[in-house]
Formats: structure tokens, C-alpha cells, sequence
């Protein structure tokens, strides 16, 4: 199979599962124009589009540190860790992708989902879920410098701005910040009417712009 080709399929996935389907099924129709030459990549490219990500996790895995330097490689592996839920490893691996290739924003953007999810944790200390939620922020940016035009990387920085919002802005916590809650909220404000300039009927995305003015207006 074509690495790079099956790479730029997932690249354009969102986390549907019919979307998930559709580019397994574009994948397998690829699948016979050129072998990559590492066997435990073909294994993991396999398991891949059987969708059994653990799996592919495992192969690939056992491709490195051989196919370290390979962006293509680290994202297939991080794709397939962030889809088992292994979100640290998944953060890891497109870290280690940008690393090898800047200008790729879908990495920046599974990171950030990555960081996204690990900050859920109630077992963290406030200080240890805003650096996630602060990382994360970071990568959207860094995707929208590159994918200006995507909506998707606005409406999940918005999301996490929102989230920062609420953390910071809970008062009796010991990183309450009524000014830093505001501008997180406003933030997201912003990036959320972004969203609404390229779909102006989004009923989901209006809501949740009344809800983080809401917020925003309700902090003490």
C-alpha cells in the first residue's frame, strides 16, 4: 500500500465513523499499488483498515525505532493510538510528526485532541489541566497558521478556550483568574463566530455561542 496515500486519507478524517468507513473503503482500494517495505508497517497499515487500531498499534510499534524519521509512519501510529484511546502516546507520536513536518495540520490537530482528552481527567491538579488545555490551544493555532480555511480547528479552539474559561473562572479554585476567564471566553467568542461565517445556519455552534457570552457575563 501507498503510506503516503493512505496517510493523506486519514489526514482528511474527522472521528465519524461512517467518515472512518468511507476512507477504510478508499484505502482497500489502494491497497494493491505498492507495498511499503517494512513488514510490521504492512501488518499495522492491515490492521488499520480492518479497524483494529490495538493491533495496529502493536505492528507499528514494532516498526520503530526503524521508521522514526518517517512522518507518515509516526502519524499512522498516532492516528492508530489516539483511536484506541491512548492519548498520551497518541500526543507523543504526532509530536514527533510536526516535528518532522511543520507544516502538517492534521497532526497539529490530533495532538491538540489528544491533549483535549487527557485534560478530562479529574484526577489532574488545575495547574496540570490547563498546561493540556494551554498545549492544546497552541496546536489549533499553529493548524489554522497553516489551514486557515478549515472550521473544524476554529470550532474545537473555541471549545477549549471555553474550557479554559471555566477552569480559570470557577471561583474558590486556586488558579482562579476572573481577567484570564474572560479573555478565554472571549476567545472563544470570537473563534465561534468564526465558525458561524462559514455556515452561517449552524444551530449547534449558535448555542454554544450564547453559552460561552453566558458565562463569560456570569463570572464573579
Amino acid at each position: 500500500m501507498n503510506i503516503k496515500i493512505a496517510n493523506n486519507q486519514l489526514r482528511s478524517l474527522k472521528l465519524g465513523m461512517s467518515a472512518l468507513a468511507l476512507a477504510l473503503m478508499t484505502l482497500t482500494a489502494q491497497a494493491q499499488q505498492q507495498e511499503h517495505s517494512n513488514p510490521n508497517v504492512r501488518l499495522g497499515q492491515k490492521a488499520l483498515l480492518e479497524g483494529d487500531f490495538k493491533s495496529a498499534v502493536t505492528h507499528l510499534e514494532k516498526a520503530m525505532p526503524t521508521e522514526s524519521k518517517d512522518p507518515d509512519v509516526l502519524y499512522l501510529l498516532g492516528y492508530s493510538q489516539f483511536q484506541s484511546g491512548d492519548f498520551q502516546k497518541a500526543a507523543t507520536s504526532f509530536g514527533k510528526v510536526v516535528a518532522l513536518d511543520a507544516k502538517n495540520a492534521n497532526a497539529y490537530y490530533y495532538k491538540a485532541k489528544a491533549n483535549n482528552a487527557l485534560a478530562e481527567n479529574s484526577k489532574l491538579s488545575n495547574a496540570q489541566r490547563e498546561q493540556l488545555l494551554q498545549s492544546a490551544i497552541g496546536d489549533y493555532t499553529k493548524a489554522i497558521a497553516v489551514n486557515a480555511n478549515d472550521a473544524k480547528l476554529y470550532q474545537n479552539r473555541a471549545v477549549t478556550y471555553r474550557d479554559l474559561g471555566i477552569l480559570k473562572g470557577t471561583a474558590g479554585t486556586d488558579n482562579y483568574n476572573k481577567v484570564a476567564a474572560t479573555e478565554a471566553y472571549n476567545k472563544a467568542v470570537t473563534d465561534y463566530e468564526k465558525v458561524l461565517s462559514y455556515d452561517a445556519a449552524r444551530k449547534d455552534i449558535q448555542t454554544e455561542l450564547k453559552k460561552a457570552k453566558i458565562y463569560r457575563d456570569n463570572l464573579k
